[in-house]
């Protein structure tokens, strides 16, 4: 990576995040993406703390092998929108960081929408 590409990265995380403004109601869904792997987080600000998390090692390892990285970030969109879901957390805002919203984030927020999970 470039200096110029992560110069752009730190202005667009910089932008999105003071966008954001979290409170009890509706708490962060924030999102790391790796070469190799995703993870996601629900987290209040007010009180910092995690509520709940998921990352792509809790798929079934048979699947995983078959699935592509979208597919993949997909079904942890789901978990994560289930494990909110029994948690009785029905409204986050989506905290994309650094990352543009297309391809494997926005199929996690696309799995996290069909459980139920309102952005």
């Amino acid at each position: 990576m470039t200096n110029y590409q992560f110069l752009k990265q730190k202005r667009r995380a910089k932008r999105v995040r003071a966008r954001l403004s979290s409170v009890a109601a509706r708490p962060r869904l924030s999102v790391y993406r790796s070469n190799r792997y995703i993870y996601a987080q629900i987290i209040d600000d007010s009180s910092a703390k995690t509520l709940v998390f998921a990352h792509q090692g809790e798929l079934a390892e048979s699947k995983e092998k078959k699935l592509s990285k979208s597919q993949r970030a997909y079904s942890v969109g789901k978990i994560i929108g289930e494990k909110a879901t029994a948690k009785k957390i029905k409204e986050v805002i989506f905290d994309r960081g650094k990352y543009k919203f297309h391809g494997r984030i926005k199929a996690l927020a696309d799995g996290a929408k069909e459980t139920g999970l309102n952005f």
